[in-house]
């Protein structure tokens, strides 16, 4: 399983911005290794987030993000206390969920 993610969320008036740092290597299936040899594509294809297990984004993701990507977004009616949750899912299976209390 990959390394937790960096959530932070911040409550700002009515919304509130979260910030996602994802550890994940991101290969594409078109780089070559030291001996010349395709390295397997691997990279993450769903990501979802949920306010207090309610989903409230969710995205398709392909291998052209680059290694440990970084995902912003705002949500409409989060407040101080809210538990925001974000999970992924990567083209071989692998699944990663962490959660963060909004600040």
């Amino acid at each position: 399983m990959a390394d937790p993610m960096r959530i932070r969320a911040q409550a700002s008036g009515d919304k509130a911005t979260v910030r996602v740092l994802m550890s994940h290597e991101m290969e594409t299936g078109q780089r070559k290794d030291a001996s010349g040899n395709l390295i397997p594509a691997w990279f993450i294809q769903e990501v979802a987030a949920t306010l207090n297990g309610k989903t409230v984004m969710t995205a398709q993701w392909g291998p052209s993000v680059s290694k440990n990507p970084f995902l912003q977004f705002s949500i409409k009616g989060a407040k101080a206390g809210d538990k925001v949750g974000v999970t992924w899912t990567d083209n071989k299976g692998g699944k990663r969920s962490d959660e963060a209390t909004v600040s």
